[in-house]
C-alpha cells in the first residue's frame, strides 16, 4: 500500500478502512461468501459509479467529499443520491492505493484480460434487457442458461454492464453456464460513466470470449432498464449482434414500453419474461398487449429456452441430432 491517498480515477484500488456502518455492513470476499463488517475493518476495493434507482446513485469522490461502500462488492465512491428505503451508506477513510512490488499503483485495468480473437457462438447469442432494475433479468438470463445446459448444448454467460459483484457470476455457474466472464474481466470495476464505444467494444469482447472458450449458445445479460443511457445505447448494437432478445418486466405496461423503446432502436423483442409472470393474471395481460410469448423462468429452463436458438434447427428431431453432433445430449 502506498502511503499517500491517490486522487481517484475509476478502477482504481484502494485500501479503506470502515469508519462508520449503514446499509452495506457486509463484504463479499472472493469465494462469494458475504463478510460480516465492522467499524475498524480494513478493505480493499475500486473506485468506480454507480447506478442503481433502487439503491445508491454515487460517482468518483471529489476532494474533501465522503467516501462511501457503493456496493457489497467493494465499489468505492461518494453517494449522491439513495432510494428512500435506504438509510445512510456505510462511511470509510481511504488509507491509500493498493501497489505492486514496485509501489507502482494498481488498477482493475492492470488485471484485465487480452482481447480474444472475434469468434461467434454456433448456435446463436441471447441477450436479456429489462423495463427497469429488479425485472428478473438475471433470473431470466440464468433460466435460460440452466435450459440450454440441460439440453446438453455448451452454453457460455455474461454480464456486460452494471456494478461489479459475484452474484450473477455466480447465478450463472449454478444453472450450468461452461463458461462466464463480464466486464470485470476486461478492466471496469463498474461501467456507468464509461464511454458507450468502449462498452460496445466490450459487449463484443465478452461475447467472443465465451465463444472462444467453447460456448456453443452465448446469454448475455444488459444490466438497468432500456432508458438508463449506456443500456439504451447498447440496445442500439443489437441488431446485426443479438439473434434474439428477451425482455425482463415487472407488469404488462413495462412489456408495452419497453417493447416500443426497443422498437424504435431496431429491436426485436422475441420473449417477455421477468417478475411479471408471478402473476398469471398479469401474464395473460402482458400477453394480449404484446402480441408476444409471456414465459415464466421455470418454463425457459424447463425447455422453451431451446426456441431462442435461431441457428439450431426447427424440427425437434434434427435440433437434437444437431446438438448431438455438436457434442450435447439428446432433447
Amino acid at each position: 500500500m502506498s502511503g499517500t491517498v491517490p486522487a481517484p480515477r475509476l478502477g482504481d484500488f484502494v485500501v479503506a478502512k470502515v469508519v462508520r456502518l449503514g446499509d452495506l455492513d457486509h463484504l463479499e470476499n472472493v469465494h462469494g461468501r458475504r463478510s460480516q463488517l465492522f467499524p475498524g475493518d480494513l478493505v480493499v476495493g475500486a473506485y468506480g459509479n454507480r447506478y442503481a434507482t433502487d439503491f445508491y446513485e454515487g460517482y468518483l469522490p471529489a476532494a474533501n467529499e465522503p467516501v462511501h461502500l457503493l456496493t457489497a462488492g467493494g465499489l468505492i465512491g461518494t453517494v449522491a443520491s439513495a432510494h428512500t428505503s435506504k438509510s445512510g451508506p456505510t462511511e470509510l477513510e481511504v488509507l491509500g492505493g493498493l501497489t505492486d512490488s514496485t509501489g507502482a499503483q494498481l488498477s482493475v485495468e492492470d488485471v484485465a484480460v487480452d482481447l480474444p480473437p472475434d469468434v461467434r457462438p454456433a448456435l446463436g447469442t441471447i441477450v436479456v434487457l429489462g423495463s427497469s432494475m429488479n425485472a428478473g433479468k438475471t433470473t431470466v438470463a440464468s433460466a435460460i442458461v440452466r435450459g440450454l445446459s440441460l439440453a446438453g448444448v455448451q452454453v457460455g454467460a455474461g454480464k456486460v454492464t452494471g456494478s461489479g459483484s459475484g452474484k450473477d457470476h455466480w447465478s450463472y455457474l449454478d444453472a450450468g453456464a461452461d463458461v462466464v466472464t463480464d466486464f470485470l474481466d476486461f478492466g471496469m470495476a463498474s461501467t456507468f460513466g464509461y464511454p458507450h464505444d468502449r462498452l460496445s467494444e466490450t459487449m463484443v469482447a465478452i461475447r467472443n470470449q465465451l465463444a472462444f472458450g467453447g460456448a456453443q449458445a452465448v446469454v448475455l445479460e444488459i444490466a438497468d432498464g432500456v432508458l438508463q443511457d449506456e443500456t439504451r445505447a447498447l440496445a442500439a448494437q443489437l441488431p446485426g449482434f443479438a439473434d434474439e432478445v428477451v425482455l425482463a418486466v415487472g407488469d404488462a405496461l413495462g412489456a408495452v414500453a419497453g417493447i416500443k423503446v426497443l422498437a424504435e432502436l431496431g429491436v426485436t423483442v422475441r420473449v417477455v419474461s421477468g417478475l411479471v409472470t408471478a402473476s398469471p393474471l398479469a401474464s395473460h395481460e402482458a400477453a394480449l398487449a404484446t402480441g408476444l410469448p409471456v414465459l415464466t423462468p421455470a418454463q425457459l429452463a424447463g425447455g422453451a429456452a431451446l426456441d431462442l436458438l435461431p441457428h439450431a434447427s426447427e424440427d425437434p428431431d434434427a435440433r437434437s441430432d444437431e446438438l448431438l453432433e455438436l457434442g450435447g445430449l439428446s432433447v
